[in-house]
């Protein structure tokens, strides 16, 4: 018999699309007349993540496709290349959230930090091998420092407007 998805889950999915999109509605506001400074941060990415490793129940790996999938649409990316590259960046991520659950923040963060630098020159790679237009280095590295940055500031963000709060070890997954 198949079980109808718990409230919590579809709660939490809805609210993470929501999120998203919010993200991605801002980035698309052409808030800067003229000359496009400094990258922002990945706050999609960020968030993805953090949900991932805070409530990995809530979040299925077909919404973040679908999340990822619009933004690529949106943004004009190569179609999908990023969606699969944060698919497996994110999927990789919940495999070990159970051995990352109990470790502090920081050592959370380093493991984010270098997660989200290994899909960032897997994407530039792929964009190179298959000969796709390739942005500057120096603003992806730009981009990476800022989304590194704005994690805390995420994690902080989700749990204070959100309330997303990390499973404890006696918590049913």
């Amino acid at each position: 018999m198949i079980q109808l998805p718990s409230r919590s889950f579809v709660l939490g999915t809805l609210v993470f699309l929501a999120s998203v999109w919010a993200l991605l509605f801002v980035r698309l506001l052409p808030l800067s007349a003229g000359i496009m400074g400094w990258p922002g941060p990945d706050l999609a990415l960020a968030l993805i993540l953090a949900w991932v490793l805070r409530r990995p129940d809530q979040l299925a790996a077909p919404v973040i496709v679908l999340a990822i999938l619009v933004e690529d649409v949106l943004l004009m990316r190569p179609l999908g290349l990023w969606t699969a590259i944060v698919l497996l960046g994110s999927e990789a991520a919940r495999l070990r959230e159970p051995r990352w659950r109990d470790q502090p923040f920081m050592v959370e963060w380093f493991r984010v930090g270098v997660l989200i630098g290994l899909m960032m020159l897997g994407y530039r790679l792929v964009q190179v091998v298959f000969v796709l237009q390739v942005p500057a280095l120096g603003q992806v590295i730009l981009q990476f420092l800022a989304t590194v940055a704005a994690y805390p500031l995420v994690v902080f963000g989700a749990r204070w407007l959100i309330g997303l709060r990390r499973l404890g070890r006696g918590d049913p997954t």
